[in-house]
């Protein structure tokens, strides 16, 4: 049987033990597709579940990773979207094993999308899970409007700074937390304020705020209630312990949500439509080989990222 390079973690526990091996190539069944990967996003779920293996449906062999872009190099019985050569990227299985540190996956078609024709597989692995988190949070759970003011915790992040483009591109005035040396970046990409927070008390400088996206946890869902209007929503990507209680929520006359991404292609094909238009794109801040995957993981963990680590897993052009 054909083989593959894979990066899976021998044990749960630091960066070190993401472990390079060769293991046996996936063959696409009913359904699915193979792809060919050309480069795996790495996501801060990535080296939360390494640590733990909390969380994760895990295969016999366990391989981190859901962000793929690459080519597909084989379609199974009954896919009818792509053929054998098509680029396309997607983030499969959550929060089953996708695998995506790997050369191949496979994973059903419908959790596929197209890859931009303007963007690089590089810039395509980065879109995801931080888009399709960030599109899920803003469009389907907090169903933001045109007009509405939003505040973005955490806006020069991994989801921060692609949830700044998806609110711009459906006209909302945009508020981003983040420290000084990331505020030109943001305001490059349509931030209309940024506060630094290290300066600052965001709860003492904003009102009227019809959604907040929590995307750093902590304490910082409870301090957000008091910018919000009277009907306004919280969405906290930190999980349920980042929610306000929900008789603090009640009293302010707000409502707090946590939602789980999911696969979604109709979500991801409209994201790609979107970066198609100019309209959002991913920030790279590092690309490393597949082989180095624990230093992506290591220089992730330092929470200094501005938007997101990517593993370049085939060389251009092959």
């Amino acid at each position: 049987m054909p083989t593959m390079l894979a990066v899976t973690a021998r044990e749960w526990g630091a960066p070190e033990v993401l472990t390079p091996i060769e293991i046996e190539r996936p063959e696409p069944g009913l359904t699915e597709i193979l792809v060919r990967v050309h480069a795996a996003g790495v996501n801060p779920v990535d080296w939360k579940t390494r640590a733990s293996g909390a969380f994760v449906t895990w295969g016999e062999v366990p391989i981190v990773g859901w962000d793929v872009s690459g080519t597909v190099e084989a379609v199974g019985p009954g896919v009818t979207r792509f053929e054998p050569g098509d680029e396309v990227f997607g983030m499969p299985a959550f929060p089953r094993q996708a695998g995506a540190y790997a050369e191949f996956v496979v994973a059903p078609s419908r959790q596929f999308t197209r890859k931009p024709e303007n963007i690089s597989h590089i810039e395509a692995a980065a879109l995801p899970l931080a888009g399709l988190t960030a599109w899920q949070a803003l469009i389907d759970t907090a169903e933001l409007r045109a007009g509405q003011r939003i505040l973005i915790h955490g806006a020069a992040g991994g989801v921060g700074h692609l949830a700044v483009q998806i609110a711009k591109a459906h006209g909302a005035y945009v508020v981003g937390t983040a420290r000084a040396d990331k505020h030109e970046f943001l305001r490059a990409i349509g931030a209309d304020e940024v506060i630094d927070y290290t300066a600052v008390d965001f709860a003492a400088v904003l009102r009227d705020v019809d959604i907040v996206l929590d995307s750093v946890g902590g304490d910082y869902g409870v301090r957000s209630l008091p910018v919000l209007r009277r009907g306004g929503r919280l969405v906290t990507l930190a999980g349920p312990d980042g929610l306000p209680s929900a008789a603090d929520a009640d009293a302010r006359g707000v409502r707090a949500d946590w939602p789980v991404v999911e696969p979604d292609s109709a979500s991801l094909t409209a994201i790609a439509e979107l970066v198609a238009a100019g309209k959002l794109r991913a920030e790279i801040d590092r690309v490393l080989p597949l082989i180095d995957a624990a230093e992506a993981h290591a220089y992730g963990e330092t929470g200094r990222t501005r938007g997101k680590i990517v593993l370049q897993v085939a060389e251009p052009g092959a």
